[in-house]
């Protein structure tokens, strides 16, 4: 792998993440499409790696609401900070589970199959078109449908199902406001995000002294400063029901990748 290689993919990491089109799908599809060879612990790492980059992002992004949450929490009280974080680890427990119980056979979809990454595109789209279609309200996240936004951020650890999509999608069908959605589908991620580098160093399931850190870093810091960007712009696209132009979007390129897997 090349440097801009890694700058590319760090940057389509950074987007990605935030807008609903599937990160780790449109990384498997710029990996197709660059040829890369690495092989699968390695792949594994550099996607680790973007992945940690844009959990900071996002604890940049929201440093107020964090701060007002660790606060909260330091207060050893029964306040909105408290009932937030436990909606949050309650959103933790689908992902957490299918993690620890099916991690080999995740693995195993981040082989390079275009064409199943196009079919969960596909999924994502009808998914955002159907939220997009939702009315707007002024309901927070309940503990009820935390869970349930748990299992879409479950299932999106599939490749080409957006973690975002699919997760604020779900949020606004149950009803809740389009900001809040947003908000509580970015932070619910970063734990996990954490959780799982953490599991990956300990168990040596990583080496990083045999990376590459050229192309880490490279990677790391094209996927951090996109992250802000497109963090920060999906925010207010959610508040203004945009997501239709997500989802003809995350059509269109599920159908060319189909077909070209068939192509090839």
């Amino acid at each position: 792998m090349e440097i801009w290689e890694a700058i590319l993919l760090g940057i389509i990491q950074g987007l990605t993440e935030f807008l609903p089109v599937s990160s780790s799908g449109h990384l498997e599809l710029g990996k197709a499409i660059l040829g890369d060879q690495s092989v699968p612990e390695e792949s594994l790492l550099f996607t680790v790696i973007l992945h940690f980059a844009t959990a900071l992002s996002t604890l940049v992004v929201f440093r107020k609401d964090v701060w007002e949450i660790i606060r909260g929490l330091l207060q050893f009280k029964w306040n909105e900070e408290t009932r937030f974080s436990l909606k949050i680890i309650i959103s933790m427990l689908p992902a957490a589970l299918i993690g620890v119980l099916f991690e080999e056979q995740l693995e195993a979809f981040f082989g390079g199959d275009i064409a199943f990454v196009g079919a969960m595109l596909i999924v994502t789209a009808i998914l955002l078109w159907l939220a997009d279609r939702a009315k707007n309200t002024g309901k927070p996240v309940r503990y009820r449908d935390a869970f349930i936004i748990g299992i879409s951020q479950a299932v999106a650890m599939l490749p080409g199902i957006s973690r975002s999509g699919a997760t604020i999608s779900t949020s606004v069908l149950l009803g809740n406001d389009k900001g809040k959605a947003a908000r509580f589908s970015f932070l619910m991620v970063v734990p996990l995000i954490f959780g799982k580098i953490a599991k990956d160093l300990l168990s040596g399931e990583l080496d990083p002294l045999q990376a590459n850190y050229t192309f880490l870093g490279a990677g790391f810091i094209a996927a951090f400063l996109a992250g802000l960007v497109a963090c920060t712009w999906m925010i207010r696209l959610v508040k203004r029901s945009k997501l239709r132009y997500f989802s003809v979007y995350c059509l269109i390129v599920g159908i060319l990748a189909i077909i070209v897997s068939f192509a090839a």
